[in-house]
């Protein structure tokens, strides 16, 4: 029996991937060279854009396809479905998005939720060099615009030692760079410490979307001391908005992972509210730790960012690349940018443009606003910006950013 998997979108889809590829070789089956030789084909789904929704539709249509021929023929042929779309449909209570998926793609077999594969067999990498290390999973920041946290769930760690013990033994085989990555890396380690509950009760009391307060912002004041590989530490915590928010292990594991002597060690993505300055010193103290940050953006506007509920100005966003920029030589950035958003005015648009000047960031990863279903986006704002103004808007950052690059 043979198997094909096919990956859409980010780096933890593609880490996803390797360990599904794991659970089909401990089984005894074999890669397939294309869908049409393979027994079991895989879609691992990703859906934070309707683009990518629609690629994936598309793929499923072609692959009924031969389903239906390798049928005819008396061979065995099964389409599975996972990733993001089965991660929405098993999260929704009401069924109805799992109802619809399956009715859009009849010719699908099984969804399939990627919770349902572990870490207990070691993935298959698709380098002998480079290698991905899910640290973390899900989110707990409800950006308005965002389906991440109804896909994937509340964010979830990975155990401190199971994260090391896998960086280890990469070593070991002569992997030459890990990434780190996670929806939110700098913020790992706030559920074990605190306990998932009190961290989705710190999440939600704070401005919503609208501007206005949900209640008082908690100051949790400091945990002194956590147990972390049989040593105490003092949790790292970030103030913002003039109170101590979540406590974060993530400046101690990306040190104990660059101390592993790796050629170069990366991460994605980063929070800009959460990153702390410890985790600044962190990279600054090891030559081997990346000189590129991925920092996400999403708009130069404050009046954008409150819409999408990101908890920061675009005064603070450039202050803490500056900061960076002093305790780190050389550092450059990249970043996530939407373009028309709800609402967003050509003044607005205007000041994201401003801002990327400013910064001269080395890539951008700029997408056209759509909305994406449970999103708060979707409840209550219109998508009111026109396809050919967000064209003209993306074509405009395109050019200044991405080809002056090239």
């Amino acid at each position: 029996m043979k198997y094909f998997i096919k990956t859409f979108g980010c780096q933890q889809n593609k880490a996803d991937s390797e360990r599904i590829e794991a659970a089909f070789r401990a089984r005894g089956m074999q890669p397939a060279s294309d869908y049409s030789q393979a027994n079991y084909v895989v879609v691992n789904t990703c859906m934070v854009r309707q683009s990518a929704e629609n690629r994936v539709y598309g793929l499923v249509r072609n692959l009924g396809k031969i389903k239906r021929r390798k049928q005819k023929q008396g061979e065995f042929y099964k389409i599975i479905l996972t990733g993001c779309m089965v991660g929405l449909a098993v999260r929704d209570p009401s069924g109805k998005y799992l109802q619809r998926l399956k009715k859009i793609m009849p010719e699908v077999d099984e969804f399939m939720p990627i919770e349902e594969v572990g870490f207990d067999l070691p993935p298959v990498r698709q380098s002998g060099e480079n290698a991905w290390v899910p640290i973390s999973n899900g989110c707990n920041n409800f950006c308005t615009f965002c389906v991440v946290p109804f896909t994937r769930g509340r964010e979830v760690s990975r155990p401190f030692e199971d994260i090391i013990r896998e960086c280890e033994e990469l070593r070991e085989k002569g992997f030459k760079q890990v990434v780190l990555l996670g929806q939110n890396v700098n913020s790992y380690g706030a559920d074990l410490v605190l306990g998932r509950d009190k961290v989705k009760a710190l999440r939600e009391v704070n401005l919503d979307y609208f501007g206005k307060k949900n209640g008082e912002l908690e100051d949790i004041g400091k945990i002194l001391k956590y147990k972390l590989n049989g040593r105490k530490i003092e949790p790292v915590y970030v103030k913002h908005l003039g109170r101590y928010r979540i406590p974060t292990l993530f400046p101690y594991l990306l040190e104990e992972v660059a101390k592993l002597g790796f050629e170069k060690v990366d991460f994605i993505s980063s929070n800009p509210w959460d990153f702390s300055d410890e985790l600044i010193e962190v990279i600054a103290k090891y030559p081997n730790i990346t000189r590129t940050i991925h920092l996400p953006v999403q708009s130069g506007d404050n009046n954008v960012l409150r819409r999408m509920n990101r908890w920061y100005t675009a005064e603070e966003y450039l202050e803490l690349i500056e900061k960076i920029r002093k305790k780190v030589p050389g550092v450059k950035f990249t970043t996530d940018i939407i373009v028309g958003f709800c609402g967003e005015t050509e003044e607005e648009f205007e000041n994201t443009v401003k801002l990327c000047k400013k910064v001269g960031f080395e890539k951008a990863y700029i997408a056209m606003y759509s909305p994406r279903p449970m999103t708060a986006a979707t409840k209550v704002f219109k998508d009111d910006v026109p396809w050919e103004e967000k064209k003209r808007r993306w074509r405009i950052l395109e050019e200044m950013i991405n080809k002056k690059s090239q």
